[in-house]
């Protein structure tokens, strides 16, 4: 038994479905993944009250900030929008894999993340 977002069509008003969509009646659609920018973190200091897009696809030329590249190269991956408050220096996720974005959480550090091979380094 498979349960996984929906994340097409008018589905997106629902939160979830199982083997197949009965809401438009097309097939399950997987979430699109990201793809691995970096094996590390990237250190930046932000001001306080600027708007920020960090890159949640891994395709951005900018990282760890977003360029636009996931409109053609992930266009159902979207920037997670951000401002602080006061100013601060962070650590933001390059792997893109982490559970608590932007911000980094030690994902990198695993296994399959320190395995992959970056797809936009030789």
């Amino acid at each position: 038994f498979y349960i996984a977002p929906a994340i097409h069509g008018p589905c997106l008003d629902i939160s979830y479905w199982t083997s197949c969509c009965w809401h438009c009646s097309e097939t399950p659609v997987l979430p699109a993944k990201p793809i691995i920018a970096a094996k590390y973190p990237f250190q930046v200091d932000l001001e306080a009250g600027k708007r920020y897009a960090w890159c949640a696809c891994g395709h951005s030329k900018k990282q760890p900030f977003c360029d636009g590249s996931h409109k053609t190269a992930a266009p159902d991956i979207s920037p997670v929008r951000f401002k602080l408050d006061e100013p601060k220096s962070v650590w933001l996720c390059g792997c893109k894999h982490t559970k608590s974005p932007p911000y980094c959480d030690g994902t990198h550090k695993e296994e399959f993340i320190q395995k992959a091979e970056l797809p936009n380094q030789p």
